[in-house]
């Protein structure tokens, strides 16, 4: 791909996803503030929850509660892009402050988990390729449709009973230990290495059939080198999608993860912030789990056709002719 065609291309992506973050957090804004009525309003002023009218004044002042919608959407859009995700209505810290904390071990539970999926799915990729066509061609192609067919909250129960009850691996009293993150890893891992098992080896397959890879094997290649040379590049481009998508899922089950495993995590804290109405937590944890998602959806748009030449020659192409 050109220079030039290849800047246009990042231009659009950039713009594109720029609008689906204002959007998100547009949507997400209206819901948790607006719709019904006015949640953080009728909280403040519910006598059962405490707050005195010195208090009130300055969080509505703050939020800036007693104006216009429009004026209150732009006002905490503006804040949020500059960091200020504004003050928690139950502790009264900074929200920046709250998530910070909470982020490190969400960021380490769902990195463990993506390295764990990575893994399983490569070496399911591997064995349903090369290993006799009783375990190859069955046994292992059936994993990923059952580890698709068990929630994560299942895994994750049936980890901890045996490994941690049953074995003595690791202690649920120590959610943050080695042991622990590895079990809690596995759980969040194993149903999102089964979508990408799969879409590996559906593409594996269709590598096999090509006549390169005819040609490949009659001039005598080990199974391992075939695997390398000609099947592993060109089907594992679509891993990059896959992983992308991936994020959502990863970002999702580990708030469950979290609260099963007991890790103070992102997932306790919305946990926490659900049970004490605290919204402005609520609505920054959402508006940046939308980021982080557009952003990496984004990075595999701009990655792949860097990785595929078939790609990056249409869209050379495309850019020539206009």
């Amino acid at each position: 791909m050109k220079a030039r065609s290849y800047l246009g291309f990042l231009l659009r992506r950039l713009v594109q996803a720029l609008v689906v973050v204002v959007l998100s957090y547009t949507a997400t804004f209206l819901i948790i503030n607006v719709l019904p009525g006015d949640p953080i309003t009728n909280m403040l002023l519910d006598p059962d929850n405490g707050f005195s009218q010195a208090e009130i004044a300055p969080i509505i002042a703050y939020y800036g509660l007693d104006r216009p919608v429009p004026e209150q959407l732009w006002n905490s859009f503006s804040r949020f892009v500059t960091g200020d995700l504004g003050i928690s209505l139950r502790s009264n810290l900074p929200v920046a402050g709250l998530v910070l904390e909470a982020l490190p071990s969400t960021l380490v539970l769902a990195s463990s988990a993506l390295t764990v999926a990575l893994l399983v799915a490569f070496a399911l990729a591997y064995g349903s390729q090369n290993l006799p066509p009783r375990w190859g061609q069955g046994i292992l192609r059936s994993i990923p449709a059952v580890s698709l067919a068990v929630p994560t909250f299942i895994i994750g129960i049936f980890l901890i009973q045996l490994f941690a009850f049953q074995l003595g691996l690791f202690r649920i009293t120590s959610p943050d230990s080695a042991a622990a993150t590895f079990f809690a890893a596995l759980a969040l891992g194993l149903p999102v290495s089964a979508q990408i098992a799969e879409v590996l080896i559906t593409n594996l397959d269709h590598e096999a059939r090509q006549d390169y890879f005819a040609v490949a094997r009659s001039r005598g290649l080990s199974r391992g080198a075939l695997f390398r040379r000609h099947q592993l590049k060109s089907s594992s481009l679509p891993v990059v999608t896959m992983i992308a998508l991936a994020v959502g899922e990863l970002l999702g089950g580990s708030l469950i993860t979290e609260a099963i495993f007991g890790r103070k995590g992102i997932g306790s804290l919305v946990q926490s912030a659900a049970a004490a109405q605290d919204f402005p937590v609520l609505l920054a944890v959402v508006a940046l789990a939308a980021v982080v998602f557009v952003a990496v959806n984004l990075l595999a748009d701009l990655v792949y056709p860097l990785l595929d030449p078939r790609l990056r020659r249409r869209r050379g192409t495309a850019g020539d002719a206009a």
